[in-house]
This record gives C-alpha cells, structure tokens and sequence, in this order.
C-alpha cells in the first residue's frame, strides 16, 4: 500500500482497487473529535463515489481501532458553549454509518485494536470485521450514561440478537477478538503479525470481484430486514434483473462456458 501522504486525522491510501481509510490519532486511540469525524466522512464520500474503488478498508492507526467519540473535546465544548451530542449524531454519525452500510461496494473493518462506542457502531456497519488477536470491542455508551449511537441500535441486534444485543449495551465490558469471534461480532481473527497482510489479501480478493454484484448484495440483505418475503423476493428480482445486464455477468459466463476464471472489471 502507498504511504499516506497527510497529517489528516484521517489519511486515505490507495493500493489498485482497494482504498484504506485509516484513522489517524494514535495519541488520542483514534477518538472523534469534530475535525476527525469531518474528515472520515468527508473521506467515505470520495470513495463512495470513486468507481474506481472497488473495496472499502476502514481500520486505524496504533493501539486502537477507535474509541468513539472524544471525551475531552465534548467536556470543553459543554463548559465552553453548552453543546449536546446531538447535533453530531445528525452531523456526523448518522451519516458515516449510512455511507459505510450503503456504499455500493464491499466494506472491511480491519479492526487492528480496541473498538469502543461509535468505533465498534462503525464496524458493525462494515461487511466483515477482521479482528487482530489482541483486538476487542466494548460498547461503552451506557458506561458514560449515554444511549447509543451510530447504528448500535440496528446492527447489534442483528449479529448477535437482541437479547445478548440488550445485554452488551446496558453491561458494558471489552470483548476479547476470541469471544468476539464466538459471538459473530468478528468474521475472522487474525494473529498481530499477520493481520495487515491478511486484511489486504482479503480487500484485493474483493476489489477484484464483481463489484456491482457485491453492492447489489448489500442492497438485497439490507432490503430484507424491514420487508415482508414478498416484497424481499420481488427486490431480489430487480436486483437479478439489474446484475444480470453487467459487463461482469457476461463476462463470467463466457468464462464459464470457455472453462476459464473470469476477470472482473467492476462494471
């Protein structure tokens, strides 16, 4: 991967079709304070909207994936002007976490170190959750007498249920990778010394895919949590429809048909 070429909280890196967006505070464990949180999402849109990526890496920088959001700023903005956490919610995480749930391309969380709060909310948004070894993720909010935020509420619930989703909220702890992994938090767990290389084996595999096929898949399991199988089925059916006339569609079955591996172009 090319080095980052900025002193940006968040630096943006690109290797081919794979973009990493990596926070970068590792003074701060990564914390989201305002100039943080406007770059990452500043950032996500470049890449939502960048055909040209065809994978999605959000991972951070040192000890720490993120710990949410930065403690120390809201108290001084608190004393200094009275501010609440919900213009930033509106602002800021409502809309990072839409762009990484909806994006119509694959999302990786490499989560490199702890993933507290928003920090976890973002990975759980993502399409997989890489987690190195000594990784974890802590929900954090009621700990600080706060309700949660940035898709906590949605994608929780989803991966674990809500019953365990309900008791990782109202009793906090940090969740080692392992049990993280037995969970379904983390799709896999990877050894420190490992994790880079495997995290970008993994994105180069996706950003040599079928990109739009990904983001249709995207669609469909996101279209399918708030509708009836009905209505799931005929979305589906749009989707096939819409896939089916790709460039990478027809290439895949004149590869099929000549026995060969199909190469993908994203289109």
């Amino acid at each position: 991967m090319t080095d980052p070429t900025t002193t940006s909280p968040v630096t943006l890196e690109r290797d081919g079709g794979v973009a990493v967006v990596r926070l970068s505070r590792p003074e701060a464990m990564n914390a989201l304070d305002i100039a943080t949180k406007e770059a990452l999402l500043a950032t996500l849109r470049e890449v939502a909207d960048d055909e040209s990526v065809r994978c999605v890496v959000l991972t951070g920088t040192g000890r720490a994936f993120c710990v949410g959001q930065d403690l120390k700023e809201h108290i001084r903005l608190m004393q200094e002007e009275g501010a609440s956490l919900a213009s930033t919610v509106v602002e800021h995480y409502n809309p990072i976490v839409e762009l990484l749930a909806t994006m119509d391309k694959p999302v990786v969380a490499a989560v490199n170190g702890v993933a507290a709060g928003a920090g976890a909310s973002f990975a759980f948004a993502a399409d997989l959750r890489i987690l190195a070894a000594s990784a974890g993720f802590n929900m954090a909010f009621t700990g600080i007498a706060l309700s949660c935020d940035s898709g906590a509420s949605y994608h929780l619930p989803r991966l674990v249920g809500t019953a365990r989703a309900k008791e990782l909220l109202l009793r906090p702890r940090t969740l080692s990778s392992a049990e993280s992994l037995e969970l379904g938090l983390a799709s896999e767990v990877v050894a420190d010394e490992e994790f880079e290389a495997h995290v970008r084996k993994v994105a180069q595999a996706l950003a040599a895919g079928p990109t739009k096929a990904y983001g249709a898949v995207r669609r469909a399991v996101a279209y399918s949590a708030g509708h009836s199988l009905s209505e799931s089925l005929a979305h589906e059916a749009e989707l096939m429809n819409s896939t089916g006339a790709t460039a990478d569609h027809a290439t895949a079955v004149a590869a099929f048909l000549a026995k060969e591996k199909p190469t993908f172009a994203g289109q």
